[in-house]
Protein backbone atom coordinates (compact mmCIF):
# COMPACT_ATOMS: atom_id res chain seq x y z
CA UNK A 1 0.00 0.00 0.00
CA UNK A 2 1.94 3.59 -0.93
CA UNK A 3 1.72 6.53 1.33
CA UNK A 4 -1.76 6.97 2.64
CA UNK A 5 -3.89 7.73 5.62
CA UNK A 6 -4.01 5.01 7.76
CA UNK A 7 -5.53 4.18 11.95
CA UNK A 8 -3.63 2.25 14.09
CA UNK A 9 -4.72 0.25 16.94
CA UNK A 10 -2.28 1.10 19.45
CA UNK A 11 -2.52 -0.71 22.91
CA UNK A 12 0.48 0.22 24.78
CA UNK A 13 2.40 -2.87 24.55
CA UNK A 14 5.73 -2.76 22.85
CA UNK A 15 4.79 -4.17 19.66
CA UNK A 16 1.41 -1.64 19.17
CA UNK A 17 3.54 0.99 20.02
CA UNK A 18 7.08 0.37 17.53
CA UNK A 19 3.53 -0.53 14.68
CA UNK A 20 2.85 3.28 15.62
CA UNK A 21 6.34 4.48 15.22
CA UNK A 22 6.67 2.49 12.26
CA UNK A 23 2.97 3.23 10.48
CA UNK A 24 4.85 7.02 11.14
CA UNK A 25 7.66 5.98 8.42
CA UNK A 26 5.42 5.21 5.83
CA UNK A 27 1.97 6.42 6.28
CA UNK A 28 0.12 9.88 7.17
CA UNK A 29 -1.12 8.54 10.48
CA UNK A 30 -4.64 10.03 11.16
CA UNK A 31 -5.62 8.52 14.54
CA UNK A 32 -5.29 5.24 17.07
CA UNK A 33 -7.41 3.61 18.94
CA UNK A 34 -6.61 2.35 22.27
CA UNK A 35 -9.50 -0.40 24.00
CA UNK A 36 -10.47 -0.83 27.17
CA UNK A 37 -12.08 -4.28 28.02
CA UNK A 38 -11.22 -4.11 31.73
CA UNK A 39 -7.85 -6.28 31.33
CA UNK A 40 -6.06 -6.78 34.62
CA UNK A 41 -3.18 -4.70 32.46
CA UNK A 42 -5.37 -2.41 31.03
CA UNK A 43 -4.66 0.77 33.14
CA UNK A 44 -0.68 0.29 33.15
CA UNK A 45 -0.69 0.39 28.80
CA UNK A 46 -3.32 2.88 28.04
CA UNK A 47 -1.63 6.18 29.55
CA UNK A 48 1.36 4.73 27.73
CA UNK A 49 -0.03 4.42 24.07
CA UNK A 50 -1.11 8.01 25.31
CA UNK A 51 2.29 9.18 25.85
CA UNK A 52 3.49 7.89 22.85
CA UNK A 53 0.24 9.38 20.07
CA UNK A 54 0.94 12.64 22.12
CA UNK A 55 4.81 12.80 21.66
CA UNK A 56 3.72 11.87 17.67
CA UNK A 57 0.90 14.54 17.49
CA UNK A 58 -1.30 11.27 16.83
CA UNK A 59 -5.65 11.84 17.81
CA UNK A 60 -5.94 9.27 20.38
CA UNK A 61 -9.16 7.84 21.40
CA UNK A 62 -9.91 5.28 23.94
CA UNK A 63 -12.86 3.36 23.60
CA UNK A 64 -14.81 1.48 26.56
CA UNK A 65 -15.91 -2.32 26.02
CA UNK A 66 -16.29 -2.98 29.65
CA UNK A 67 -19.10 -5.95 28.63
CA UNK A 68 -16.26 -7.95 27.92
CA UNK A 69 -15.09 -8.16 31.21
CA UNK A 70 -18.89 -8.70 31.82
CA UNK A 71 -19.88 -11.32 29.57
CA UNK A 72 -16.56 -13.37 28.17
CA UNK A 73 -14.44 -16.10 29.91
CA UNK A 74 -10.74 -15.19 30.28
CA UNK A 75 -7.73 -15.03 33.02
CA UNK A 76 -6.60 -12.12 31.33
CA UNK A 77 -9.74 -10.36 32.68
CA UNK A 78 -10.35 -8.60 35.65
CA UNK A 79 -13.48 -11.06 36.09
CA UNK A 80 -11.10 -13.66 34.93
CA UNK A 81 -8.72 -15.78 37.29
CA UNK A 82 -4.72 -15.50 38.08
CA UNK A 83 -2.90 -15.39 35.06
CA UNK A 84 -0.47 -18.39 34.71
CA UNK A 85 3.51 -18.31 34.62
CA UNK A 86 6.04 -19.55 32.32
CA UNK A 87 6.85 -19.71 29.00
CA UNK A 88 4.55 -18.06 26.06
CA UNK A 89 4.10 -20.92 23.98
CA UNK A 90 2.60 -23.13 27.06
CA UNK A 91 -0.69 -24.03 26.62
CA UNK A 92 -1.69 -22.47 30.11
CA UNK A 93 -1.11 -19.24 28.35
CA UNK A 94 -4.77 -19.96 26.26
CA UNK A 95 -6.03 -19.09 29.87
CA UNK A 96 -5.21 -15.51 28.54
CA UNK A 97 -7.19 -15.95 25.39
CA UNK A 98 -10.08 -12.74 25.29
CA UNK A 99 -12.26 -14.36 22.77
CA UNK A 100 -12.57 -13.00 19.13
CA UNK A 101 -11.27 -10.01 20.44
CA UNK A 102 -9.43 -8.71 17.61
CA UNK A 103 -12.57 -9.53 15.68
CA UNK A 104 -13.99 -7.15 17.87
CA UNK A 105 -11.16 -4.41 18.16
CA UNK A 106 -10.95 -4.36 14.25
CA UNK A 107 -14.66 -4.29 13.25
CA UNK A 108 -14.54 -1.35 15.34
CA UNK A 109 -11.44 0.09 14.23
CA UNK A 110 -12.55 -0.32 10.43
CA UNK A 111 -15.46 1.66 11.45
CA UNK A 112 -13.74 4.51 13.22
CA UNK A 113 -10.71 4.33 10.04
CA UNK A 114 -13.32 5.05 7.15
CA UNK A 115 -15.16 7.67 9.43
CA UNK A 116 -11.92 9.74 9.94
CA UNK A 117 -11.26 9.34 5.78
CA UNK A 118 -8.71 6.56 6.55
CA UNK A 119 -7.73 4.17 3.76
CA UNK A 120 -5.81 1.88 6.13
CA UNK A 121 -5.68 -0.22 9.48
CA UNK A 122 -2.67 -1.16 11.10
CA UNK A 123 -2.52 -3.60 13.28
CA UNK A 124 0.49 -5.16 14.92
CA UNK A 125 -0.29 -9.04 15.57
CA UNK A 126 3.13 -10.86 14.84
CA UNK A 127 4.52 -14.33 14.48
CA UNK A 128 5.07 -15.03 17.98
CA UNK A 129 1.43 -14.50 18.59
CA UNK A 130 0.32 -17.25 16.19
CA UNK A 131 1.02 -20.29 18.26
CA UNK A 132 -1.66 -19.37 21.49
CA UNK A 133 -3.59 -16.65 19.67
CA UNK A 134 -6.16 -18.14 16.98
CA UNK A 135 -7.32 -14.17 16.22
CA UNK A 136 -3.76 -13.08 15.92
CA UNK A 137 -3.14 -15.85 12.92
CA UNK A 138 -2.85 -14.65 9.28
CA UNK A 139 -5.50 -16.85 8.19
CA UNK A 140 -7.68 -15.11 10.50
CA UNK A 141 -6.07 -11.70 9.48
CA UNK A 142 -6.78 -12.16 5.90
CA UNK A 143 -10.13 -13.39 6.40
CA UNK A 144 -10.90 -10.29 8.60
CA UNK A 145 -9.07 -8.06 6.01
CA UNK A 146 -11.54 -9.27 3.31
CA UNK A 147 -14.36 -8.45 5.69
CA UNK A 148 -13.16 -4.90 6.25
CA UNK A 149 -12.79 -4.04 2.96
CA UNK A 150 -15.77 -5.66 1.77
CA UNK A 151 -17.85 -3.70 4.55
CA UNK A 152 -16.62 -0.43 4.06
CA UNK A 153 -17.38 2.27 1.23
CA UNK A 154 -13.69 3.32 1.78
CA UNK A 155 -12.52 -0.14 1.02
CA UNK A 156 -10.63 -0.15 4.29
CA UNK A 157 -7.02 -2.12 3.74
CA UNK A 158 -5.84 -4.14 7.22
CA UNK A 159 -2.34 -3.62 6.90
CA UNK A 160 0.14 -6.07 9.82
CA UNK A 161 3.75 -5.07 9.00
CA UNK A 162 4.58 -7.16 11.64
CA UNK A 163 2.57 -10.14 10.65
CA UNK A 164 5.67 -11.99 9.62
CA UNK A 165 8.21 -10.70 12.43
CA UNK A 166 9.38 -12.60 15.69
CA UNK A 167 9.13 -10.19 18.96
CA UNK A 168 13.04 -9.47 19.05
CA UNK A 169 12.99 -8.49 15.36
CA UNK A 170 10.00 -6.55 16.63
CA UNK A 171 12.42 -4.84 19.60
CA UNK A 172 14.88 -4.29 17.24
CA UNK A 173 12.64 -2.29 14.73
CA UNK A 174 11.68 -0.15 17.54
CA UNK A 175 14.63 0.36 18.49
CA UNK A 176 15.78 1.49 14.96
CA UNK A 177 13.16 3.95 14.97
CA UNK A 178 13.85 5.46 18.62
CA UNK A 179 10.73 4.28 20.99
CA UNK A 180 11.57 4.10 24.10
CA UNK A 181 10.21 0.89 25.38
CA UNK A 182 10.62 1.80 29.29
CA UNK A 183 7.13 3.56 28.52
CA UNK A 184 5.24 0.48 27.26
CA UNK A 185 4.09 -2.59 29.38
CA UNK A 186 4.22 -6.52 28.57
CA UNK A 187 2.51 -8.02 31.63
CA UNK A 188 -0.61 -9.16 32.06
CA UNK A 189 -0.68 -8.76 35.69
CA UNK A 190 -0.66 -5.39 35.52
CA UNK A 191 1.20 -5.02 38.87
CA UNK A 192 3.09 -1.65 40.07
CA UNK A 193 6.31 -2.96 37.39
CA UNK A 194 6.56 -5.85 35.50
CA UNK A 195 6.55 -9.79 36.92
CA UNK A 196 9.01 -11.08 34.87
CA UNK A 197 7.44 -14.49 35.28
CA UNK A 198 4.52 -14.44 33.17
CA UNK A 199 4.30 -15.73 29.27
CA UNK A 200 4.69 -11.50 28.17
CA UNK A 201 7.24 -10.70 30.45
CA UNK A 202 9.23 -13.81 29.71
CA UNK A 203 8.54 -12.88 26.00
CA UNK A 204 9.29 -9.54 26.61
CA UNK A 205 12.84 -10.53 28.16
CA UNK A 206 13.67 -13.37 25.50
CA UNK A 207 13.00 -10.86 22.80
CA UNK A 208 15.66 -8.20 24.23
CA UNK A 209 17.55 -10.80 24.57
CA UNK A 210 17.67 -12.02 21.26
CA UNK A 211 17.64 -8.64 19.61
CA UNK A 212 20.55 -7.86 21.65
CA UNK A 213 19.48 -4.27 22.96
CA UNK A 214 19.58 -3.33 26.45
CA UNK A 215 16.30 -4.26 28.46
CA UNK A 216 14.83 -0.99 29.71
CA UNK A 217 12.31 -2.64 32.17
CA UNK A 218 12.08 -2.98 36.00
CA UNK A 219 11.13 -6.55 36.59
CA UNK A 220 9.94 -8.28 40.12
CA UNK A 221 12.12 -11.47 38.99
CA UNK A 222 14.74 -11.76 36.56
CA UNK A 223 14.73 -15.45 37.29
CA UNK A 224 16.11 -17.85 34.34
CA UNK A 225 13.83 -18.01 31.26
CA UNK A 226 11.86 -20.66 31.09
CA UNK A 227 12.65 -23.00 28.35
CA UNK A 228 10.30 -23.07 25.18
CA UNK A 229 7.89 -26.21 25.66
CA UNK A 230 8.01 -29.40 23.73
CA UNK A 231 5.89 -29.87 20.85
CA UNK A 232 5.06 -33.44 19.03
Amino acid sequence: MSRSKVVVLVSGGMDSVAALYHAQTEHEVVGALSCDYRSKHNHREIPLAAYHCERLGVPHRVISLSFINELFASDLLQSGGAIPDGHYEELTMKQTVVPFRNGILLSIAGGYAESVGAQGLIIAAHAGDHAIYPDCRETFMQAMGEAIRLGTYAEIQLLRPFIAFTKAQIAARGHELGVDFAKTWSCYKGQEIHCGTCGTCVERREAFAVAGIPDPTVYASVAPLPAKPVTS
